[in-house]
């Protein structure tokens, strides 16, 4: 399966928003696989977490963003969950789960319901090791423009989760232990 093949399906090759997507890909998917290298007793799936990286954001033009060149309708915290919905439609189910799961560093249902999001309500927290490992390695590259190219450091990170909540900031420690970060 080739990722590139798939976002050409909804993105057109070469547009800003078709090359955004791929450049962020990258960097998330060679972020993940450095990480999954320092973990190899857990297993991680290399193949998997590229093709994963590579389309965990492919929902993003179904949202009303037009910083980043997308004109849908949904906001842009939907993206995950749509992007889901595509990856099923074309039998990636494992894929899909990535992409609706990275969300956030993870959404509760409980957190869907106190916030009003308009989201599906269901849990939509990372679960296998791979899923986990893509959305950690998300949270260092951002889509925006301001710091593309730029890996965020962990105290960038950190602060933007401080504001939705400890429990964002500790499950992101808990991750920088367990993916040894240097």
């Amino acid at each position: 399966m080739d990722p590139h093949e798939i976002i050409a399906e909804f993105y057109e090759a070469g547009s800003k928003l078709y090359q955004t997507l791929v450049w962020h890909g990258e960097q998330v998917a060679n972020k993940a696989i450095d990480v999954a290298k320092r973990v190899p007793h857990l297993k991680p799936n290399l193949d998997f977490i590229i093709e994963a990286a590579m389309l965990h954001d492919i929902g993003i033009f179904e949202t009303n963003t037009p910083e980043l060149g997308c004109f849908g309708v949904h906001p842009y915290v939907c993206h995950g969950y749509l992007g889901r919905k595509i990856l099923e439609k074309k039998g990636l189910l494992q894929h899909a789960l990535v992409c609706e799961r990275h969300v956030g560093i993870g959404i509760t249902i409980e957190e869907i319901r106190l916030h009003n999001l308009p989201l599906p309500q269901r849990d939509m927290i990372p679960i296998s090791i791979e899923e986990q490992i893509i959305c950690y390695a998300d949270k260092f590259f951002s889509k925006n423009g301001e710091t593309e190219g730029r890996e965020k450091t962990v105290g960038d990170i950190l602060n933007s989760l401080q504001k939705y909540g400890s429990e964002k900031v500790i499950r992101f420690q808990k991750w920088m232990q367990l993916f040894e970060h240097p």
